[in-house]
């Protein structure tokens, strides 16, 4: 019997080597993924060269001048965050190997030595269950290799997306900074301009501290609009992964110009549910979740199986009457079969567990296909809604606020007004450019959250992530 048992050996041989690590630990299908969706390169560092060669080509594209895409790629390359969720991807190529192979043979000898006898036993012991069971495993290992991939997918893309928004408030932030700066400059002629007349005695004290009242109010926004670009700028750096002297990288002064129109809307839901990672992910969950279940009701009744072959060989000394001492060897084989009886648990519990955990992931997958739908409905009202915002101030605010001023001042300079009804006209135009700045900051958000629901990657401030995979990362 041991005979058969270790003709067994080949064959675990041959199963074991269809396992095996791939070339670049699963990169190849990030790569393709997130190429599709962003037209940029991703890079796994892994050896000190590959640190330096990613950190020169990030130098590189900083010298350039930064763009929302060239902030994103830079965040591809260094971003220490990124680089950890695809060593969670090697790990779980490491989990998929490991549970794709069949379970190991478990050998023992035993020696029992007694006055004038030797006795010695081998055993050798295989999981049959495990073993038959094998390509079912391998499939649900799979299924959750191929989980692991979309889930380095999703967080590249997410990144990318997060880079993107922060890319565009630190911008804005800058464009605020500058425009105040030019405000205040002008303000403070004015001021230096209000005491000099003042100290002549052609303008009352009163409008001299109207002057410089709003002098010190216009110098109270600059101060606000440079921390609040010290932040902004602080918040892109982080999510870009830099540090040291990369940390000097410089921003546009000023955003782009508006697009004249917003992305077409046509079959928005269906290129959505189409591209989405996440739906793609909670349908590789979904698949993974009916392996599992059909492997547990194959193996309801009998979860434990096993086959041990043994051998048994001893020796005994004897000596006869007249003194002649022999030896008498014996050699017994058999086999034992162990296997678990289903006298108070019948596998219902496992069962029902089992069809709980498949209908929970078949109703997330439902409910994410219709929230995505949602949420594409959604970004695109915001998106077009933030455009027709910005170009209303751009458009006819902005000019009609320098209208307004321009009539006022002519008026004051006629002595037809006087200068509170001035201030008041440069305070409005002053908020209201500092307002149009914010509209387009809006905008370009908006359109960065637009592509984000496209691709599944999560909202700004959100969570993408299916319920689904939390609640199965114990599994």
């Amino acid at each position: 019997m041991i005979g058969k048992a270790t003709a067994l050996l080949p064959l675990v041989a041959l199963l074991s080597g269809c396992a095996s690590f791939s070339p670049d630990g699963g990169m190849s299908t990030v790569t393709d993924g997130v190429g599709a969706a962003t037209k940029l390169e991703v890079v796994k560092v892994a050896t000190d060269q590959q640190e330096f060669a990613a950190e020169d080509r990030a130098r590189a594209t900083l010298r350039k001048g930064l763009t929302a895409d060239r902030a994103v790629q830079v965040a591809l390359l260094r971003n220490k965050g990124l680089q950890a969720a695809y060593n969670d991807l090697g790990i779980s190529e490491a989990q998929f190997v490991a549970d794709s192979l069949p379970p190991n043979p478990s050998a023992s000898i035993l020696s029992v030595r007694g006055l004038m006898m030797l006795d010695i036993e081998r055993r050798l012991a295989a999981d049959l269950l495990a073993l038959t069971t094998l390509p079912a495993r391998k499939e649900i290992a799979e299924s959750k290799w191929r989980l692991a991939q979309q889930t380095a997918i999703s967080d590249t893309l997410r990144l990318a997306a997060d880079v993107r928004r922060q890319y565009w408030k630190a911008v804005a932030a800058r464009a605020q900074t500058n425009y105040l700066e030019k405000a205040r400059a002008t303000v403070e002629t004015t001021a230096e301009l209000a005491r000099k007349l003042g100290e002549t005695g052609a303008l009352s004290k009163l409008d001299q501290g109207r002057e410089f009242a709003f002098y010190a109010e216009v110098s109270a926004q600059v101060a606000r609009a440079r921390t609040q670009e010290k932040v902004e700028k602080e918040r892109l750096t982080r999510l870009m992964g830099l540090w040291g002297d990369d940390i000097r990288f410089g921003l546009p002064a000023a955003l782009p110009r508006l697009p004249r129109t917003v992305a077409s809307s046509r079959d928005l839901e269906g290129v959505a549910i189409a591209k989405r990672i996440d739906l793609a992910m909670a349908r590789t969950d979904l698949e993974r979740t009916a392996k599992s279940l059909g492997l547990t009701q194959a193996t309801r009744f009998v979860n434990a199986f096993s086959l041990t072959g043994a051998e048994n060989v001893s020796w005994a000394t004897k000596v006869d009457t007249s003194g002649v001492t022999t030896t008498e060897r014996a050699r017994l084989r058999g086999y034992e079969v162990a296997f678990e009886i289903p006298i108070f648990d019948f596998g219902e519990a496992r069962a029902r567990e089992a069809e709980q955990t498949y209908m929970r992931a078949v109703n997330r997958l439902v409910e994410k296909a219709v929230n995505a739908r949602s949420e594409i409905r959604e970004a695109y009202t915001a998106y077009s809604g933030a455009l027709g915002v910005a170009r209303l101030y751009t458009s006819r605010v902005l000019p009609l606020r320098k209208t307004i001023q321009d009539e006022s001042l002519l008026r004051y300079n006629g002595m037809l007004s006087d200068l509170f009804v001035l201030l008041q006209d440069v305070r409005a135009r002053i908020q209201s450019n500092v307002a149009a700045i914010d509209a387009q900051r809006d905008f370009f958000i908006a359109q960065a959250d637009f592509q984000a629901a496209i691709l599944g990657a999560g909202r700004s401030g959100a969570d993408s992530k299916p319920a689904a995979l939390a609640a199965n990362a114990a599994d």
